[in-house]
């Protein structure tokens, strides 16, 4: 298949699933493997990263006012009472991010291998999706924190230790890692949410930045037509991604996550099958 059809492809499907808690990075993989597409070349090891970022900028795009209000807000707290400042979102969402960077640091490898294993990567579907509808329905008439100005330091760390779980397992989701860890820690599903797509920006920009500056240092500097792919994958991810946000906030505050994790089991599961009979 021509690689700027197999980008376009590819950046579709993360931009459909980057939000999503059925693991965008899971539905790249696979596509790669239904394309044909080497997985052990390292330029599409990188592509399958540094896209996401084109997803990640829709978050910016899509929440730049309520961001700027947040700078605007975290500015005057450090001001007026910069030792109370710790409990601002963005302050929070730093120390999640904090907590999530520095070990996926440190197993960088172990990651690595797992995202070559489509079994892990299936378990992972399988499981996650069981975790989220026991989540969803035991505590989502517990919450006690229904908008992120109310959240708390220790929900913050709690957060950023379940994303190290979503990073070491992939199949897992950041997505559903944030959502079901600030559900079992007390916070409503669009607190939850939310949470989730602001957290995404640090953590995001730190793993494409980094997948990319190590592909640049260790491997041959990408053809034109390699960067034209990743133009292609960039491009089209951010602009299906930001059509999904609101999408998916509606639904998720109508209807929960139910939907979502009885089809990860469905294609956990066809994913397992598949792997045995093969």
């Amino acid at each position: 298949m021509n690689d700027y059809i197999a980008a376009l492809l590819q950046g579709i499907v993360e931009g459909l699933t980057e939000f999503l808690p059925v693991s965008s990075t899971a539905h790249i993989i696979l596509t790669q493997e239904l394309l044909g597409i080497d997985r052990t070349l390292p330029f599409w090891k990188m592509f399958a990263v540094v896209i996401q970022l084109g997803a990640i900028l829709s978050v910016i795009a899509f929440f730049r006012a309520r961001l700027a209000a947040f700078l605007v807000s975290f500015r005057a707290s450090l001001k007026s009472d910069w030792k109370a400042s710790y409990r601002h979102p963005l302050a929070l969402v730093l120390v999640s991010f904090v907590v999530t960077a520095i070990p996926c640091f440190l197993i960088d490898e172990i990651i690595g291998e797992n995202l070559e294993s489509l079994w892990v990567i299936a378990i992972a579907l399988v499981i996650g999706g069981i975790a989220m509808v026991v989540i969803d329905r035991v505590y989502s008439d517990h919450a006690k924190t229904e908008r992120l100005e109310e959240m708390s330091l220790r929900q913050a760390i709690a957060i950023g230790f379940f994303q190290i779980l979503a990073a070491a397992f992939p199949g897992t989701s950041r997505s559903m890692a944030t959502i079901a860890g600030g559900q079992i820690f007390g916070l409503s599903r669009s607190a939850a949410l939310e949470f989730s797509f602001f957290l995404a920006i640090p953590v995001m920009f730190a793993a494409s930045g980094f997948k990319l500056v190590k592909h640049l240092a260790t491997e041959p500097m990408p053809s034109g037509g390699e960067w034209t792919s990743l133009a292609i994958g960039f491009v089209t991810s951010f602009v299906v991604a930001y059509g999904v946000i609101a999408w998916f906030i509606q639904w998720v505050r109508s209807r929960g996550f139910v939907p979502f994790a009885v089809y990860r089991v469905i294609a956990g599961t066809g994913l397992l099958l598949w792997l045995w009979l093969r």
